[in-house]
Formats: C-alpha cells, sequence, structure tokens
C-alpha cells in the first residue's frame, strides 16, 4: 500500500503543549478509527511551525478526506517513491 508523507502548516506547532498534542493525536485515532483499516498513521514530527505526517493509505484521497474529517490542514500531500537511508550507500 502506498506511503505519503503530509505536510500540515500550523503556526506555533513547535510551542504546542502535550495536552494539545495528544488532544490531536485523539482526534486523529478517532477519525481513522472510522475510516476503517485501510489508512494508518505511521508517525509525525513537529517543527516550529508544520507537522509533518507519514501515512499508508490507498490513495491522495483517502488522506485528504482524513485531513478533512480531523479539521487538519493538509497544504501538501506527496506519495513516497523509495525510501532510502544510509545502508543504501552500501
Amino acid at each position: 500500500m502506498p506511503k505519503f508523507v503530509i505536510e500540515r502548516e500550523i503556526p506555533g506547532a513547535g510551542k504546542l503543549a502535550a495536552n494539545d498534542l495528544q488532544g490531536i493525536s485523539q482526534t486523529s485515532c478517532g477519525v481513522l478509527e472510522g475510516m476503517g483499516p485501510s489508512i494508518q498513521w505511521v508517525q509525525s514530527y513537529v517543527t516550529d511551525n508544520k507537522i509533518y505526517c507519514v501515512y499508508i493509505a490507498p490513495n491522495e484521497e483517502a488522506v485528504r478526506r482524513h485531513a478533512q474529517l480531523g479539521g487538519f490542514p493538509a497544504n501538501s500531500i506527496s506519495q513516497v517513491r523509495t525510501m532510502i537511508d544510509p545502508t543504501t550507500a552500501e
């Protein structure tokens, strides 16, 4: 199943309190539960003004639907074509 990276512009994201991040996570998980097992949240990276999320989903539309249902921005959605890491150099 395809993997996607979602860029969410959220001013001040890096200053969100732990309980705020927990609330966002709970909302996301609730929406995912309602959408069924075809879409999965892998992890997210919080920076100063953005959150980058990694999802496994059947298509970009499912990722957009999750964002709409959860009230999250999805400023950019990119499908991962391949992955590399330090072992790629070997």
